[in-house]
């Protein structure tokens, strides 16, 4: 029986030992070990009591308030999304930092946008502006997906050889984890409001110089974007985390004491769901098998994924252009053999574009495979990264057996190990033998396919994404090879990327082609042949 401030307290020598344990402690408690005690409502088992002050900054962040959507934003966020991007504005409010670890597909840079314009509104980017790293494959998107979603937004690309800074000020300046490795005291003299990194996973070494790297520019709030935060082990989440909230989790060291090896080496039931709670007002992870996410999205969810040429793709894809059209102008409309010759060369020229688009060892014959002269096979390679670490597996279509050939190859380089490839020289064995091994094996998670030999009568349901590397400008075509995946016996949502080369006559004839989608001339056996019949300005609005 104890007397304290005036009362009298029953208490057993065991919690009486415990109390007496932590308060000799308490004197090296540090910021994250009172947040993380607050939020258990214990430290070091234990029983704490919170101030009225101390409970309602907790309530402020735990709280499920929904934020409204700004009006600017040009997208109509599905109720989970507005969900995610609600937790990372109120996480934002009140000074943390927040892992979005959404499956793939979900939607986790609309939610970052729409905060970002949240910011705008409020001022906080005229102030300091915002950092968005992300691997090179994804530059573009992230700029095209800025300017599609949130127009209001400015935003600039630091990347390439003799990079400059923008002239003038952007909310955003997007970048990569390789320039900011390399110019990292630039960056870290800048004051940052808010930075961004997805594919988080690029840290997820602790003690890789890249990884140190992103922990070390300051910003007001940081955020970390990752469809898998932990693939092997826990130590990777501490990596993520710590960028995210630095110090909340303690020292390396100290985590993998606490939590760590316990939970790891001792499957301790106990401290993982510790773990879960002191971690999960930081970290928003959806399932696309969620029954709350499920029910918001549609059966099949189709994304356009912006590329942008390498400077080598540009400089031969305007050469390539510029001759061609010169040729194709020369022709003489009112004559029927010219007219007909000229049709011939406008699709020698798609065929040239698409090919230099893809990659230019493609067009040019001459061997040099190196991924960085594409942007488009940089940004399936990362993609790619994506799916394979999440457990899921991908259909990638391409219309040419040769580009195929160089996926394998590049996908070979990449992972370690050679993808199946579908194309007119299979046998009908070996055709039988991969659908099988994909369909029902845990080896095969990326399928590269011929979309003349596999566009119809295949059924590939084990697939949960499916990429068109290079569109076949015929909806119904890229329809029917869609459906190898998407069809009767499938039970995942399928997520369908679209890739497209941004700034190329690829991104106008695409325009072209959904405006037209409804309209009868768009049909099965038209295939490509209407571009040849376009007028000489038309051809000049499209390729520029």
């Amino acid at each position: 029986l104890l007397k304290f401030k005036g009362q009298y307290i029953y208490t057993s020598p065991e919690d009486l030992e415990k109390v007496n344990k932590a308060i000799a402690g308490m004197g090296n408690v540090s910021p994250g070990e009172m947040l993380q005690a607050a939020i258990l409502g214990e430290y070091d088992s234990a029983p704490i009591v919170l101030s009225e002050e101390a409970k309602e900054l907790i309530e402020r962040f735990t709280k499920e308030e929904e934020i409204p959507v700004p009006d600017s934003v040009k997208a109509e966020l599905r109720p989970y999304q507005k969900r995610g991007y609600s937790w990372l504005y109120r996480n934002l409010r009140v000074g943390f930092g927040s892992i979005l670890a959404d499956d793939m597909g979900l939607g986790k840079t609309l939610q970052t946008i729409t905060l970002l314009q949240k910011m705008k509104d409020e001022g906080v980017l005229c102030e300091k502006p915002a950092l968005v790293v992300v691997p090179t494959g994804l530059l573009s998107n992230w700029q095209a997906e800025i300017s599609r979603f949130a127009p209001e937004l400015t935003s600039f690309i630091y990347h390439g050889t003799g990079r400059q800074g923008p002239e003038r000020r952007v909310d955003i300046l997007l970048t990569t984890y390789g320039v900011l490795r390399s110019d990292l005291k630039i960056f870290t003299k800048v004051k940052w409001s808010v930075m961004v990194i997805d594919e988080a996973q690029n840290i997820k070494n602790p003690t890789a110089i890249q990884s140190k790297a992103v922990r070390s520019v300051t910003a007001d709030t940081k955020i970390a974007l990752s469809g898998t935060p932990v693939e092997n082990r826990l130590t990777e989440f501490w990596s993520i985390m710590d960028y995210a909230n630095s110090g909340y989790l303690g020292n390396l060291k100290s985590f993998k004491s606490e939590y760590s090896n316990p939970i790891q080496l001792y499957n301790d039931e106990e401290c993982a769901a510790r773990f879960r709670k002191v971690t999960s007002p930081f970290m928003m992870r959806r399932m696309k098998t969620d029954k709350t996410v499920i029910s918001d999205l549609p059966d099949k969810v189709e994304i356009n994924e912006y590329s942008a040429l390498s400077p080598e793709q540009a400089a031969l894809y305007h050469k390539t252009l510029d001759a061609a059209m010169a040729e194709i102008e020369g022709k003489d409309t009112s004559d029927s053999a010219a007219l007909f010759e000229r049709q011939g060369l406008i699709l020698q020229m798609i065929l040239a574009l698409k090919q230099i688009c893809n990659h230019p060892a493609q067009y040019l014959k001459n061997g040099n495979l190196s991924p960085s002269l594409s942007g488009k096979v940089e940004m399936l390679l990362d993609r790619l990264d994506g799916i394979v670490d999440a457990g899921e597996k991908v259909l990638v279509f391409t219309q040419f057996r040769e580009m195929g050939e160089m996926l394998v190859k590049f996908v070979a380089d990449r992972t370690g190990k050679a993808p199946m490839f579908y194309h007119g020289g299979c046998s009908v064995k070996q055709r039988n033998e991969m659908v099988s091994r994909f369909q029902n094996g845990k080896e095969d998670k990326i399928f590269i396919l011929s979309l003349k030999a596999a566009g119809t009568g295949l059924n590939l349901t084990a697939a949960s994404h499916v990429i068109h590397f290079d569109l076949w400008w015929n909806p119904a075509v890229e329809a029917q090879a869609t459906d190898r995946a998407y069809r009767i016996g499938q039970n995942k949502n399928v997520m369908v990327h679209r890739f497209i080369t941004k700034d190329t006559f690829e991104e106008r004839i695409d325009e072209m082609i959904q405006r037209k989608k409804h309209l009868a001339e768009m049909t099965v056996s038209t295939g490509e042949s209407w571009i040849g019949k376009l007028s000489n300005k038309e051809l000049r609005d499209i390729f520029g």
